[in-house]
């Protein structure tokens, strides 16, 4: 099996000062690779290139991918995943990719973004997903063939009739031996209820915990003040 090479430049560690904006990319987890060979995402093959990942923007539903091309002016693909959890996050991004045979492209199994417990595993349509459990002896998780289709439909919200009929079709998970039901094999496939971590961080707890020194020190003097003068 041929390797590629990956470069991977998290935009919000450009932005330096611009704090607005480096949240922005927090809340979508926008991520920049460049791949040197051909990269398979459920749906498609990806040619040699450089290629945005990023959350699809909603509060509701965090767990659906889109690829666009550099640019962001076009989207290659749009997919269900599922969560993947780490115990110690890493600083950087971290991508895995699921072996094929010699002369197929790799294909991408998950995506972690920097700082972040949780990642997000690719769901493959039920055809693909089988050959990748046998490659790799181990399970994919797979939604069914024929929604293989919606992936490459263009997208700009998760309402949209084919990401709706992603989000509500029944996954399933492919071992090396045959289909099985998700929960069996990937503990973290039902979505979890949002959480404050989940959400865009807005302020540094710092200043209320300062704030709360501040009043404490201030009646601290005014009782002092006051029981000096009763004296």
């Amino acid at each position: 099996m041929n390797k590629i090479t990956l470069i991977t430049v998290i935009s919000a560690g450009l932005l330096g000062a611009l704090w607005p904006n480096a949240k922005a990319d927090e809340w979508n987890q926008k991520t920049v690779f460049t791949f040197s060979g051909p990269v398979e995402i459920p749906g498609q093959v990806l040619p040699p290139g450089t290629y945005v990942f990023k959350l699809l923007d909603s509060a509701s539903e965090r767990n659906i991918v889109q690829v666009f091309n550099q640019d962001e002016t076009h989207v290659y693909g749009t997919f269900i995943a599922i969560p993947d959890y780490r115990l110690q996050p890493t600083g950087k991004t971290v991508i895995t990719f699921d072996e094929r045979a010699a002369g197929s492209p790799e294909a991408v199994k998950a995506w972690f973004y920097p700082g972040e417990n949780f990642g997000h595993v690719f769901v493959y349509p039920k055809e693909k997903a089988v050959d990748l459990a046998k490659a790799n002896n181990q399970p994919v998780p797979s939604m069914a063939t024929e929604l293989a289709a919606n992936t490459t439909k263009p997208t700009t919200s998760p309402d949209e009739p084919h990401v709706v009929e992603m989000k509500q079709a029944p996954l399933k998970a492919q071992q090396p031996t045959g289909e099985v039901e998700i929960a069996e094999v990937f503990v973290a496939s039902q979505p979890a209820t949002q959480s404050s971590h989940d959400l865009p961080k807005t302020a540094s707890p710092l200043p209320l915990v300062g704030l709360i020194g501040i009043l404490s020190l201030s009646s601290a003097l005014m009782l002092r003040m006051v029981f000096g003068r009763s004296r």
